[in-house]
């Protein structure tokens, strides 16, 4: 997404190397139109950097994270080296998915034969944060997620036609096995009411599949749109369980690694 002025101190950019010296490398700034920065070379890596070349080179793309912002002189440094995986994998997701958010409303541009769209993609913005969170709003709710930015209909109905083609709201899946032993004589009883009601609970937004797999397991399937929302729910889904079997059964879940 292009922003104007310059980011602030701890955001995290994509930049392209433009040129690597003795003490560092410059680069340039992907979203902030060009915007130069600077790189050091002690926050390229946490150990002693001898060769900048290893790390990076020219007219490589680099994630890297804002670290001071003089307004001033107009001047960014950055690091690499304060980059965590997290961070590094979310800026990329985010990245790819405003790439198809363009790439979308370019189809539209070209369906419609409008020259130029840029008073349209900043109301976008404005509303909604960034284009493909204004997507993924018109893709759940419809026209009515444009209702209120006074965007020509003509180009609206296009645009949601669109995205009912070509846009797929991302979904994740999270994996486990309970483990729940109950020594009461109705326990599978007890075990099965509990799953259905905690069951009961689940939001609309998510899903949730459990499945018998020889005492004392069970095999839990849960999708939602993405980890927030499915870490979210699952730690409701556990609450919900353990309440509902209390002291009449124990329980344990080992969640499959991602």
């Amino acid at each position: 997404m292009s922003s104007p002025g310059l980011p602030e101190v701890g955001e995290v950019v994509v930049a392209t190397v433009s040129q690597i010296t003795p003490y560092g490398a410059y680069v340039t700034l992907d979203e902030y139109h060009g915007q130069r920065g600077f790189l050091h070379t002690s926050e390229i890596s946490t150990g002693w950097v001898r060769h900048i070349d290893r790390y990076i080179k020219e007219d490589q793309k680099v994630v890297l994270k804002v670290i001071r912002v003089d307004r001033q002189r107009n001047e960014v440094d950055l690091s690499l080296r304060q980059v965590t995986s997290e961070e590094h994998k979310a800026k990329l997701i985010q990245v790819k998915r405003e790439a198809k958010a363009r790439g979308i409303l370019d189809i539209v541009k070209k369906e419609l034969a409008i020259s130029d769209d840029s008073a349209i993609r900043a109301k976008l913005l404005d509303e909604f944060g960034s284009l493909y969170d204004a997507l993924e709003s018109c893709a759940k709710k419809g026209p009515s997620a444009l209702a209120k930015l006074d965007i020509d209909q003509r180009y609206a109905d296009a645009l949601v036609k669109v995205i009912g083609d070509r846009f797929k709201i991302p979904s994740v899946e999270i994996k486990g096995t309970f483990e729940i032993t109950s020594s009461r004589s109705d326990g599978v009883k007890v075990i099965k009411e509990a799953f259905a009601k905690a069951m009961q609970g689940v939001q609309p937004e998510v899903k949730v599949e459990v499945q018998y797999a020889g005492a004392p397991r069970y095999h839990l399937r849960l999708y939602a749109e993405n980890f927030k929302v499915g870490e979210r729910a699952l730690s409701a889904f556990l609450e919900r369980l353990k309440s509902e079997l209390g002291n009449r059964a124990s329980l344990n879940f080992i969640r499959e690694k991602s």
